[in-house]
């Protein structure tokens, strides 16, 4: 079973030496690249790529790179892929993660609105209209 952050922590004020850690306890520390999370969540839910691509409204070869593990987008970009893929709000807070990004704070109202919106099934198009309509900047 995977240990938590908190457990983690706790394991890692144990150890003297970072090798010593890594050594008992790294099978826990996530190491999935973003095109593979990319790539087992459009199989997950049976979604092409192109059509992720095309519903995530961002520069179409970019879309192919980041898929492909060429390029590491932004979070902004990130949140419009996971849009485009119609992820759950539990899996974009698990990418986001595990892409090195915080995940969505609703206390944060910018997060606040993309969280609601990717909760709702937003479009991209739906949740940038409610982020201009609050005087905030857009996904894309």
């Amino acid at each position: 079973m995977k240990k938590d952050t908190s457990e983690m922590l706790k394991a890692l004020e144990n150890y003297d030496t970072f090798q010593e850690f890594i050594s008992k306890s790294g099978e826990e520390v996530t190491k999935k690249e973003l095109s593979k999370n990319l790539e087992e969540l459009l199989k997950k839910h049976g979604i092409k790529k192109s059509e992720a691509v095309r519903r995530s409204e961002i520069n179409e070869i970019y879309a192919y790179q980041i898929f492909a593990g060429s390029r590491v987008p932004e979070r902004t970009k990130l949140l419009c892929i996971a849009v485009g893929m119609r992820l759950s709000l539990e899996e974009v807070q698990q990418l986001l993660k595990t892409s090195g990004y915080a995940p969505l704070y609703v206390k944060l109202p910018f997060d606040c609105i993309v969280a609601f919106g990717i909760h709702k099934g937003y479009t991209l198009l739906e949740i940038n209209s409610l982020l201009y309509e609050y005087g905030l900047e857009t996904l894309g």
